[in-house]
């Protein structure tokens, strides 16, 4: 016997996105005195409290500015505003996995765009 699940919907969320979600979740969490916090939760609202740098509207702003770059799809381009990459290499990891590679042009391209949410 196999079990399969099924992928319902998927949404896409910057790391500031999902720091305001957590942060809800949260103070909804403390009002309820009985109601304690699981680990994962309380790792979680950990790591976007440290990795969270920008609000959540010019985050989604990184991510349509990079949308609009021919080689930068969608799911990339949160990947990008995400890890906020500071040199070629650390931007070409994110490009890895793809079957095309980005000359240094386009790569620094994407670096000034994120150099400038810095």
């Amino acid at each position: 016997m196999t079990i399969f699940k099924e992928k319902v919907s998927e949404e896409f969320l910057t790391v500031a996105e999902t720091k305001e979600i957590l942060e809800d979740l949260e103070m909804e969490r403390a009002a309820e005195e009985d109601r304690e916090m699981r680990y994962e939760l309380k790792r979680a609202i950990e790591h976007v409290n440290r990795f969270a740098l920008l609000d959540p509207e010019e985050s989604l702003q990184l991510v349509e500015e990079l949308e609009e770059l021919e080689k930068v799809d969608t799911p990339t381009a949160y990947k990008i505003a995400n890890l906020r990459p500071l040199d070629r290499d650390e931007l070409r990891a994110v490009f890895a996995q793809e079957r095309y590679t980005l000359d240094g042009d386009e790569l620094d391209e994407i670096l000034n765009i994120v150099k400038q949410y810095a």
